[in-house]
C-alpha cells in the first residue's frame, strides 16, 4: 500500500441558502464564479497546486452538477490510479442510512475512505470559498511546530470579529482560546474553516465525538482537541480570501474580477485555477457592440452593451441591450433592446425583448430580506422572463413566468415571483 503524508478531505455538501435562488436546484460549490469557473475548482486547483493529489470530496445537497464537474478529475489532474480525487456522498449503510449532519460527521462518516491511505496528516477543505492558498506552507509550519492541529487563521476587522471563530494566541501563534461567534471578540483572527490535523489525533476525536449531534469542527472537535491538552496552533494567512455566502459577497468578488488591476488574478501562470472546460465556439463580439472592463465567455455572442460585467460561456447578448454592473452565467439568452442593471442572471435563462431590470429605489425584499439585499435583481436558473417587463431592486425571481405575473407590466423592489417547485 503506497502511503500518503497528507490527504485532503474537501466539505462540499452546503446548500449555500444565502445565496436564495442561485441555489434552489445546485449545491454551493458548484455555482459559477468568474465566467467560465466553478466554486469549487479552487480548493481543487490549490490541492494540485500544492502537491496534493488525493482529495475526497463529500458531497450531500443537490450533488448532480458537482458529481459531473468533477467527472473523474482531469481538468485537475487528479484522475489517478491510487489517489486522485473521489466523491463521497452519503450512502445507504446496512443497518440505517445517514445524511451527514455536520462537517465533522461527515469526515467521521468516511474514516474507512481516509483509512485507506494511511495518512500522516488530514487537510480539512471548505468547498464555498475564493482563494489561492499553498497547503504545503501550511503544513511545513504544522511540522516545525510539531502541532496536532493547525487552523488557518486570517485577521479580520474586529468589528467583523462576531461572524467568525476567533483564535487567541501567544506570541508563538500557539492558541490559548477558541471562541465560535464570540460577541465580544477579543482578538481578530479569524478561523478560515481549513484545518491540518495530525490523523491520529483527528480518529480519536472523530471517534470521541461520534455520537454528538450535528458534530461540528469548530463547536465540537476544536474545543475536544484544545481540553483534551493537544498542540493547537494558528497559521497566519494574509492573501485574498472571500467568503461568497451571501448575494452582495458573490457579487462583488465576481465584481472585483474586472477591475483594470484586480485584486485577484485568476490568470496567474504560476498558479492556475483549473477547471472542466466544454468544448464551445469562439466568441463573437458585433462591430456595433461596446465592450468595457468585462469578461466574456467562450461562445458568446456580443450585439449590444456590456459594461463592468462578467459573462459566462455561450450567453447571448442581443441588439440595443445594454448590461452594466451584472453576472450573466451560461447559456442565458438576453433579447434586443433590454436594460440589466445589477442582476445575477443564472444558467440557462431566457429574458425576451425590451426587459428593464433593476429600475427604482431599493425596496425592502418581501421573501427574506436578509438575502435579497445589496440592490440586486436575482434570477434562477431555467427561468424565463416575457418581453417589455420591468423589474425592480432587491427581487427574486424563478421559474417560467408570464405576462400576468407582473401587475402592469412591473414586479416592483422587494417583490419576488417563484413558480411551483421552485426553491427560494
Amino acid at each position: 500500500m503506497i502511503r500518503k503524508e497528507m490527504i485532503a478531505m474537501l466539505l462540499a455538501g452546503g446548500q449555500g441558502s444565502r445565496l436564495g435562488v442561485l441555489t434552489a436546484n445546485v449545491a454551493k460549490p458548484a455555482v459559477a464564479f468568474g465566467g467560465k469557473y466553478r466554486i469549487i475548482d479552487f480548493p481543487l486547483s490549490n490541492c494540485i497546486n500544492s502537491g496534493i493529489d488525493t482529495v475526497g470530496v463529500l458531497t450531500q445537497y443537490q450533488p448532480l452538477r458537482l458529481n459531473s464537474h468533477i467527472g473523474i478529475g482531469i481538468p485537475w489532474d487528479l484522475d489517478r490510479n491510487h489517489g486522485g480525487v473521489t466523491v463521497l456522498p452519503p450512502y445507504e449503510k446496512t443497518e440505517n442510512s445517514e445524511w451527514y449532519t455536520g462537517t465533522a460527521n461527515a469526515i467521521y462518516q468516511n474514516l474507512s475512505y481516509i483509512e485507506s491511505y494511511n495518512p500522516e496528516y488530514v487537510l480539512i477543505l471548505s468547498g464555498d470559498h475564493i482563494y489561492k492558498m499553498d497547503y504545503e506552507v501550511m503544513l511545513d509550519f504544522h511540522k516545525e511546530n510539531r502541532a496536532d492541529v493547525t487552523i488557518a487563521a486570517m485577521p479580520v476587522p474586529i468589528e467583523e470579529a462576531s461572524r467568525f471563530g476567533i483564535v487567541i494566541t501567544d506570541e508563538n501563534r500557539q492558541i490559548q482560546e477558541f471562541e465560535e461567534k464570540p460577541k465580544q471578540p477579543r482578538s481578530n483572527l479569524a478561523s478560515m474553516g481549513i484545518y491540518i490535523f495530525t490523523w491520529s489525533v483527528l480518529r480519536d476525536a472523530l471517534l470521541a465525538k461520534k455520537d454528538q449531534n450535528n458534530c461540528d469542527f469548530g463547536k465540537h472537535i476544536i474545543p475536544y482537541c484544545h481540553e483534551g491538552g493537544k498542540r493547537l496552533f494558528a497559521y497566519e494567512y494574509n492573501g485574498y480570501w472571500k467568503d461568497v455566502g451571501t448575494l452582495g459577497s458573490y457579487w462583488e468578488a465576481n465584481m472585483e474580477l474586472v477591475d483594470l488591476i484586480p485584486e485577484f488574478n485568476l490568470y496567474e501562470e504560476y498558479w492556475k485555477i483549473y477547471t472542466k472546460s466544454d468544448n464551445v465556439e469562439p466568441q463573437y463580439v458585433s462591430p456595433d457592440s461596446i465592450i468595457e472592463k468585462s469578461i466574456i465567455g467562450e461562445g458568446s455572442e456580443i450585439f449590444g452593451e456590456v459594461h463592468h460585467s462578467v459573462i459566462g460561456a455561450g450567453v447571448t447578448v442581443g441588439k440595443g441591450t445594454v448590461v452594466r454592473d451584472s453576472i450573466i452565467m451560461k447559456d442565458t439568452k438576453i433579447g434586443d433592446n433590454c436594460i440589466i442593471d445589477k442582476a445575477i442572471i443564472a444558467e440557462d435563462c431566457e429574458i425576451k425583448d425590451g426587459v428593464e431590470m433593476g429600475i427604482g429605489e431599493e425596496e425592502t425584499s418581501k421573501l427574506h430580506n436578509e438575502i435579497y439585499a445589496f440592490g440586486l435583481v436575482t434570477i434562477g436558473e431555467n427561468s424565463y422572463i416575457p418581453p417589455n417587463v420591468k423589474i425592480g431592486r432587491n427581487t427574486a425571481i424563478s421559474g417560467l413566468t408570464e405576462k400576468e405575473d407582473y401587475p402592469d407590466g412591473v414586479l416592483a423592489g422587494g417583490e419576488y415571483i417563484i413558480k411551483a417547485g421552485e426553491g427560494k
